[in-house]
Protein backbone atom coordinates (compact mmCIF):
# COMPACT_ATOMS: atom_id res chain seq x y z
CA UNK A 1 0.00 0.00 0.00
CA UNK A 2 1.35 3.65 -1.26
CA UNK A 3 2.04 6.14 1.81
CA UNK A 4 1.47 8.76 -0.60
CA UNK A 5 -0.96 9.28 -2.99
CA UNK A 6 -1.19 11.63 -5.98
CA UNK A 7 -1.77 15.33 -5.75
CA UNK A 8 -4.30 16.83 -7.83
CA UNK A 9 -4.25 20.37 -8.44
CA UNK A 10 -7.65 21.67 -10.30
CA UNK A 11 -9.80 24.43 -10.54
CA UNK A 12 -13.27 23.88 -8.84
CA UNK A 13 -15.59 24.38 -12.04
CA UNK A 14 -13.26 21.14 -13.54
CA UNK A 15 -14.19 19.02 -11.38
CA UNK A 16 -16.31 16.05 -11.56
CA UNK A 17 -19.82 16.06 -10.35
CA UNK A 18 -19.27 13.38 -7.67
CA UNK A 19 -16.29 14.94 -6.18
CA UNK A 20 -17.99 18.53 -5.62
CA UNK A 21 -20.80 16.99 -3.70
CA UNK A 22 -18.46 15.30 -2.06
CA UNK A 23 -16.49 18.70 -0.69
CA UNK A 24 -19.77 19.94 -0.17
CA UNK A 25 -20.66 17.45 2.21
CA UNK A 26 -17.28 17.70 3.66
CA UNK A 27 -17.61 21.30 4.11
CA UNK A 28 -21.78 22.23 4.62
CA UNK A 29 -20.90 25.62 6.25
CA UNK A 30 -18.79 26.76 2.74
CA UNK A 31 -15.08 26.54 1.76
CA UNK A 32 -13.34 29.97 2.98
CA UNK A 33 -12.89 28.96 5.96
CA UNK A 34 -10.65 25.75 5.16
CA UNK A 35 -8.75 27.21 2.51
CA UNK A 36 -4.67 26.77 2.28
CA UNK A 37 -2.10 28.90 1.25
CA UNK A 38 0.84 27.22 -0.55
CA UNK A 39 3.91 28.17 -3.33
CA UNK A 40 2.80 26.62 -6.83
CA UNK A 41 5.83 25.45 -9.43
CA UNK A 42 5.54 28.82 -10.98
CA UNK A 43 6.66 30.95 -7.09
CA UNK A 44 3.34 32.15 -7.28
CA UNK A 45 1.42 31.95 -3.59
CA UNK A 46 -1.70 30.56 -4.56
CA UNK A 47 -5.04 29.34 -2.16
CA UNK A 48 -6.58 26.15 -2.02
CA UNK A 49 -9.28 23.74 -0.50
CA UNK A 50 -8.02 20.32 0.70
CA UNK A 51 -9.90 17.42 0.17
CA UNK A 52 -8.63 13.80 0.39
CA UNK A 53 -10.00 10.91 -0.97
CA UNK A 54 -9.15 7.31 -1.15
CA UNK A 55 -6.64 7.52 -3.93
CA UNK A 56 -6.27 11.04 -4.15
CA UNK A 57 -5.19 14.20 -2.32
CA UNK A 58 -6.78 17.16 -3.88
CA UNK A 59 -6.52 21.02 -4.02
CA UNK A 60 -8.49 22.75 -5.56
CA UNK A 61 -7.72 25.60 -6.48
CA UNK A 62 -9.81 28.88 -5.47
CA UNK A 63 -9.41 32.42 -3.87
CA UNK A 64 -11.48 33.53 -0.87
CA UNK A 65 -13.68 35.89 -3.36
CA UNK A 66 -14.61 32.79 -5.26
CA UNK A 67 -14.78 30.65 -2.19
CA UNK A 68 -17.91 32.86 -1.37
CA UNK A 69 -19.15 33.05 -5.12
CA UNK A 70 -19.48 29.63 -5.81
CA UNK A 71 -21.17 28.94 -2.33
CA UNK A 72 -23.68 32.25 -2.80
CA UNK A 73 -24.39 30.56 -7.01
CA UNK A 74 -24.76 27.32 -5.89
CA UNK A 75 -28.08 26.52 -5.15
CA UNK A 76 -27.77 23.55 -2.93
CA UNK A 77 -26.71 26.34 -0.43
CA UNK A 78 -29.09 28.56 1.61
CA UNK A 79 -28.50 32.57 1.54
CA UNK A 80 -26.77 32.19 4.63
CA UNK A 81 -24.20 30.05 2.46
CA UNK A 82 -25.25 27.11 4.84
CA UNK A 83 -25.98 23.33 2.34
CA UNK A 84 -29.55 22.80 2.65
CA UNK A 85 -30.66 20.04 4.97
CA UNK A 86 -32.72 18.00 2.46
CA UNK A 87 -29.71 18.17 -0.10
CA UNK A 88 -26.87 17.09 3.25
CA UNK A 89 -29.24 14.08 3.69
CA UNK A 90 -29.74 13.50 0.18
CA UNK A 91 -25.63 13.34 -0.38
CA UNK A 92 -25.03 11.49 2.99
CA UNK A 93 -27.22 9.04 1.74
CA UNK A 94 -25.62 8.83 -1.94
CA UNK A 95 -22.09 8.76 -0.23
CA UNK A 96 -22.72 6.25 3.18
CA UNK A 97 -20.81 3.57 1.56
CA UNK A 98 -17.58 5.68 0.46
CA UNK A 99 -15.06 5.64 3.67
CA UNK A 100 -13.33 8.31 3.83
CA UNK A 101 -15.95 10.46 3.54
CA UNK A 102 -16.93 9.76 7.02
CA UNK A 103 -14.09 11.44 8.22
CA UNK A 104 -15.72 14.61 7.12
CA UNK A 105 -18.98 14.09 8.56
CA UNK A 106 -18.68 12.33 11.91
CA UNK A 107 -20.49 14.87 13.72
CA UNK A 108 -18.34 17.80 12.55
CA UNK A 109 -21.80 19.95 11.87
CA UNK A 110 -22.03 21.37 15.45
CA UNK A 111 -18.30 21.52 15.44
CA UNK A 112 -18.26 23.68 12.11
CA UNK A 113 -21.57 26.02 13.38
CA UNK A 114 -19.43 27.16 16.14
CA UNK A 115 -15.82 27.57 14.30
CA UNK A 116 -16.02 30.94 13.75
CA UNK A 117 -16.81 31.71 17.76
CA UNK A 118 -14.22 29.97 18.62
CA UNK A 119 -11.66 30.97 16.59
CA UNK A 120 -12.48 34.63 17.66
CA UNK A 121 -12.65 34.00 21.54
CA UNK A 122 -9.49 35.22 23.04
CA UNK A 123 -10.94 35.13 26.63
CA UNK A 124 -8.90 32.35 28.26
CA UNK A 125 -5.71 30.39 27.79
CA UNK A 126 -5.87 26.87 28.82
CA UNK A 127 -2.04 26.85 30.08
Amino acid sequence: MSTSKPRVVKDYEKLDLEIKEQIKLAFPYGFYSHLVSYVNKDGQKVSALPFETDDKYYLVRMTAQEARIIIEEDDDFDDDGILKEDVKEDYKEKFADVDYMSEYTSDEDEDDDSYDEADNDDGEDED
